[in-house]
């Protein structure tokens, strides 16, 4: 019989930690520019939403590097908007990942979802006719300009990295790993990084341990819930932030408050109401921020337009 420690060396000798990391190492890894730390703003549902963004970063002097836009599904959105956020992304150097629109609760089968037993089931697409309909979404935000896309079914991931390396579809495309795809361990990452995710998200709850086990066998980004909607837990770690900035750099501070998703991305939810709630997003954002620089002035928040991000390019 294999001991507990013949099975961790195992899993060492694959490049995944056999534990996880409880001593809390400091990340060795940075973003190209040095930094340690980045921010990730979910929620730009139009280009109404962006605007106030943009407006609320210039107030309180913070950048946003990277916004998860359309969280409702870009299929709400008409081409001329696509276009226009595109374009203020573009002016304001801020990257963009974009959330397609056909996905699971979509889909006719989305009754699965609604049963106990059915939640559990991966948030994945149901057959080649709903993964054709969300590459069509994509080409669709490809023509508009946009660039990064939210990834959370790992068929579809292979799909589109194959594309990429194809030149089906830009070359420099980023793929964004969801948190609804439910990786949270090294072992989970590195598959998703092998297959050609160029960041993730981990569960919200991912303990420190776990995060330095995650950045130890990984080398993407990990974009981390700083604080989170209520129906996936509602913490808000603003002062664990300098921890997990110094465990798992280079990384994405995320900022996602709200009730649930479901509420708060409906299609039918105003416009106005996601212009003022950007802007409680920002403030959130800028209060980490300050946490940062009194706690931890040595990790390195990047400036503005870092080389390294991909823009959108509207044409």
């Amino acid at each position: 019989m294999k001991t507990l420690n013949e099975i961790r060396e195992f899993m060492e000798a694959m490049g995944i930690p056999g534990r996880d990391l409880g001593e809390l190492p400091s990340s060795t890894k940075t973003f190209p520019d040095g930094a340690h730390w980045r921010i990730e703003i979910a929620g730009v549902e139009r280009p109404s939403t962006m605007e106030a963004l943009i407006d609320e970063a210039k107030k309180r002097n913070i950048t946003i590097h990277r916004v998860i836009a359309t969280v409702g599904g870009s299929t709400y959105c008409t081409f001329e908007e696509l276009k226009t956020m595109a374009q203020m992304a573009r002016d304001e150097k801020i990257e963009v990942v974009m959330t397609i629109g056909p996905r699971k609760a979509w889909d006719v089968g989305s009754k699965e979802l609604s049963t106990h037993e059915g939640s559990m089931q991966g948030f994945r697409l149901r057959g080649s006719d709903s993964i054709s309909y969300w590459l069509d979404d994509m080409m669709r935000n490809i023509e508009a300009g946009f660039r990064g896309f939210l990834v959370y079914d790992e068929g579809v991931l292979s799909i589109v990295n194959q594309m990429r390396e194809d030149g089906f579809i830009p070359k420099e495309t980023v793929l964004k790993f969801s948190v609804f795809g439910g990786y949270c361990s090294a072992a989970g990452a590195r598959v998703i990084e092998s297959m050609g995710a160029n960041t993730m998200n981990p569960l919200s709850d991912v303990s420190l341990p776990i995060l330095a086990s995650i950045r130890k066998a990984v080398n993407m980004p990990l974009d981390v819930y700083i604080i989170v909607v209520d129906s996936f837990g509602g913490m808000f770690r603003a002062y664990e932030a300098p921890e997990i900035a110094r465990v798992a750099s280079p990384c994405y501070f995320k900022f996602e408050p709200g009730t649930s998703e479901a509420d708060i991305y409906k299609p039918w939810v105003t416009e106005s109401w996601h212009q003022e709630f950007i802007r409680q997003k920002v403030k959130m954002a800028f209060i980490v921020k300050e946490i940062l620089e009194r706690h931890a002035p040595q990790l390195k928040l990047s400036e503005k337009g870092p080389s390294d991000l991909v823009l959108p390019e509207p044409k």
